[in-house]
């Protein structure tokens, strides 16, 4: 096989030994956390345009086979389930992240991993375990390549993301050491992903596509083909051509825990979590101080320079651009309830009260975002409301609600996911499903774990 590459071998070795056994409990809580979260989210979005049309091209250019697909009750092959579910979970940009690498992790992992574990016909155990070797295996790798890779500007699920779903695809098949770091290489050597996708149907699809390609290559590897083992490290690979070189030691496998530290955030709202600190800054000025909507005559958030490099629409007049507003997240935030699914309609979004207040928000970066505030905030916000009368009130926040730091309780996880599947499946299905996911690991055989739904019927089986 030649000269293999320390950062494949070390990831290939760990990726295809490890066991249920080896996990600690407190990491198989919070894989199924994330299970819970992304397939709740996934069903919601299977009922969107852009995750229909996924399944339209899927069915065009996929083989039938035995993966569960969110929205159509016929089941298709592992890489072709990948991609649509993955873009089903992306569809709403309601999915976790993770610090490490800046990534929406789950999102990938969970549909390579539940592809190919229903594929072969395992148990719950085996989805488990797959997807926490998916996890931990891109996010070791996202540390060692530190956050520089997203300062540059690269859409690091598009990058990294093939190594959590290709990880998880390759333990669901069995695939030894060698195999694996070939299938890592492989997917690694087409892996890329631009921001300038963001607020269009390409960065939801480029989820769907990564996850897929993950997939793909465990397949390869598994039938002999082999991919470029140095990947990493070599002159043209993706530590010199995605990150200046910068490359920095792993964390040790099986010892540092990402799934703990720095852990998952779990989206309390459907927007892009680059706004969630100013939100809750905002929301708790509005429940303890004395102003009124009406009194607001500005609003300014002072934001960390990658929260400005990611909230780009400052007049968004529909869902995807209004998800990376920071005018529309304090317009909303000051004149809705909450920030919830029904929010981002075009008719809400271009309320005349709602646009007119988005004209009042201006965000700013200054100089108090100093390295030591960037590592405790690192999408952290100071928000100002300066009143019609000269008041002045500002309120900090550094990691909101839902943050790894200040995660959601368990019962706000469950119910977002039942306000999520409900509408899709039914109040009955999305109790029974909630209750196996929580055991996931006793489901015997993940072919059996969903329900089988057409969103154009509205019914499921």
């Amino acid at each position: 096989m030649g000269a293999l590459s320390p950062t494949l071998v070390e990831l290939a070795r760990w990726s295809a030994t490890v066991r249920l056994t080896d996990i600690p409990l407190p990491v198989q809580h919070a894989a199924k956390r994330c299970l819970i979260d992304t397939l709740g989210v996934a069903i919601a979005g299977s009922s969107s345009d852009v995750a229909i049309q996924a399944r339209a091209v899927a069915r065009m250019a996929a083989a039938t086979g035995h993966a569960t697909v969110l929205g159509d009750r016929q089941p298709l092959s592992a890489p072709a389930a990948a991609f649509v579910n993955a873009t089903a979970g992306h569809a709403l940009d309601f999915d976790d992240n993770c610090y490490s690498g800046f990534v929406h992790g789950s999102v990938v992992i969970m549909p390579a991993a539940l592809g190919v574990t229903q594929m072969r016909e395992l148990d719950g155990a085996a989805l488990l375990t797959a997807f926490v070797v998916g996890a931990e295996c891109e996010y070791a790798l996202a540390k060692a390549l530190t956050r520089q890779i997203y300062d540059l500007g690269w859409w690091t699920t598009g990058v990294l993301g093939v190594v959590g779903s290709c990880a998880a695809a390759c333990h669901a098949l069995g695939l030894n050491a060698a195999q694996t770091a070939s299938a890592l290489g492989l997917a690694l050597t087409g892996a890329g992903g631009m921001k300038a996708g963001f607020g269009t149907d390409a960065k939801t699809l480029m989820a769907g596509r990564t996850s897929e390609a993950g997939v793909v290559a465990a397949l390869l590897a598994s039938h002999g083909s082999q991919g470029p083992l140095d990947i990493v490290e070599h002159s043209r690979g993706l530590s010199v051509m995605f990150n200046n070189g910068v490359l920095m030691p792993m964390p040790a496998l099986g010892h540092e825990w990402s799934l703990l530290n720095p852990g998952v955030d779990i989206k309390r709202m459907p927007i892009c979590l680059s706004s969630h600190a100013a939100v809750d800054a905002l929301r708790e000025m509005l429940r303890v101080e004395s102003f009124s909507v009406e009194d607001i005559g500005q609003i300014i958030c002072d934001v960390p320079p990658i929260v400005m490099q990611n909230l780009i629409h400052d007049a968004p007049t529909h869902r995807q651009h209004a998800q990376f507003s920071m005018p529309f997240a304090m317009a909303a935030t000051c004149l809705l309830e909450d920030i919830t699914l029904d929010s981002l309609t075009e008719a809400t979004i271009n309320r005349p009260d709602l646009q007119q207040l988005m004209r009042r928000t201006r965000m700013i970066s200054s100089e108090r975002w100093q390295p030591d505030l960037l590592v405790s905030a690192p999408e952290g916000a100071w928000v100002c409301v300066m009143c019609n009368d000269g008041t002045r009130v500002e309120r900090f926040c550094a990691t909101p609600s839902g943050s790894a730091l200040n995660p959601l309780s368990p019962a706000r996880v469950h119910s977002k996911f039942l306000l999520c599947t409900a509408p899709i499946i039914g109040a009955d299905q999305a109790h029974t499903l909630l209750a196996r996911l929580q055991h996931v690991e006793a489901v015997p055989c993940v072919r059996d774990l969903i329900p089988h739904f057409d969103c154009a019927e509205g019914n499921a089986s």
